[in-house]
C-alpha cells in the first residue's frame, strides 16, 4: 500500500497493533513481557531502531497503570523497598542507550537469555532457586545493572528483575506491582535517553504514541484474567512465560 504510518507500510502498521494488542493482554495478566513480545515480532518486519521507538510509549502508559492500580501508597512503599534495584537499572540504561544502535544485539540477547532460560527451566522442574536473605541487597543491586545494561540497548530488563521476584517468593500482588514501579522508572529513562540518542524523532514518535491504544485495550483485557488467577497458577504462568521468552530471546541470537 502506498499509505506510509510512522515510516511504515500500512499493513506493517496494523501489524504491530496486533501485535501489541497481544503484548498488552500478556502484560494485563502476568505484568511483564510487553517488551519482549514485541520486539520479537516488530524485528520481523521492521527495522530494529523503530521496533524499540514504538515499544517504548506503549511501555511507558501500560507501568503508568500497572504501578498505580494498588494506590500511589503501595506505589511509594514498593519504590522504597526496590530502590537499589531501581538505581542500579537506572544507570545501566544511561550507560548503554547511547550505543543502541552500535552495540551486537545478537550477543547480548544470546548473553541474556541463556542463564534466563536455566533459571525459568529448573523453577518449572521443581529445583527452588530462592535468595538467602542476608544476599538480597546484593542480588538487587546485580539484577538492577544487569537489567539496565540490557535494557538501554534492547528496550528489554525484564527478565532478570522477574527472576529476582521469583526468587524471593514475592506474592502476585508485591511481583506485579514491583515489576510496574521498576519498568515505569525504567522506560521514564529510557524515553529521555532516546530521545537524545535520535531513536525517537519525528518519525517514530507518532508511530510509537498509536501503539498506546492497541496497548491499553490488552492490558485492559489481561488485568481482568489476572484478578482470577491463584497465586500458584501466577507463579506457574509467570514461569512458563520467562522460559518461552529466554527461548526465543535465544533464536533471534542464533538465526537473527
Amino acid at each position: 500500500m502506498d499509505v506510509i504510518y510512522g515510516g511504515l507500510p500500512a499493513w506493517a502498521f496494523w501489524a504491530a497493533c496486533g501485535v501489541t494488542l497481544v503484548a498488552g493482554f500478556v502484560k494485563g495478566a502476568i505484568g511483564f513481557a510487553m517488551p519482549l513480545i514485541m520486539m520479537s515480532a516488530f524485528g520481523s518486519f521492521m527495522p530494529p531502531t523503530t521496533a524499540l521507538a514504538g515499544l517504548i510509549l506503549a511501555t511507558l502508559t501500560t507501568n503508568i497503570h500497572q504501578t498505580f492500580r494498588f494506590g500511589w501508597r503501595a506505589a511509594a512503599e514498593t519504590a522504597w523497598t526496590y530502590r537499589r534495584m531501581i538505581a542500579m537499572t537506572v544507570l545501566g540504561i544511561l550507560i548503554t542507550a547511547p550505543f543502541a544502535m552500535m552495540l551486537p544485539q545478537r550477543v547480548l540477547l544470546g548473553l541474556l537469555g541463556v542463564p534466563i532460560a536455566a533459571f525459568a527451566l529448573v523453577q518449572l522442574a521443581g529445583r527452588s532457586l530462592a535468595l538467602k536473605l542476608e544476599h538480597r541487597k546484593r542480588a538487587e543491586y546485580m539484577t538492577g545493572i544487569i537489567g539496565g545494561l540490557y535494557g538501554g540497548v534492547s528496550g528489554i530488563w525484564g527478565p532478570p528483575i522477574v527472576v529476582y521476584l521469583l526468587s524471593i517468593g514475592a506474592s502476585k500482588a508485591e511481583s506485579v506491582r514491583a515489576q510496574g514501579v521498576i519498568f515505569l522508572i525504567g522506560v521514564i529513562v529510557l524515553f529521555g535517553a532516546h530521545l537524545n540518542s535520535g531513536v525517537l524523532n519525528a518519525q517514530t514518535l507518532p508511530f510509537s504514541a498509536a501503539l498506546i491504544i492497541p496497548a491499553g485495550i490488552g492490558m485492559a483485557l489481561g488485568f481482568s484474567l489476572q484478578d482470577r488467577m491463584d497465586p500458584v497458577a501466577f507463579r506457574r504462568w509467570t514461569l512458563i512465560l520467562l522460559a518461552i521468552t529466554a527461548l526465543n530471546l535465544l533464536r533471534k541470537a542464533i538465526f537473527g
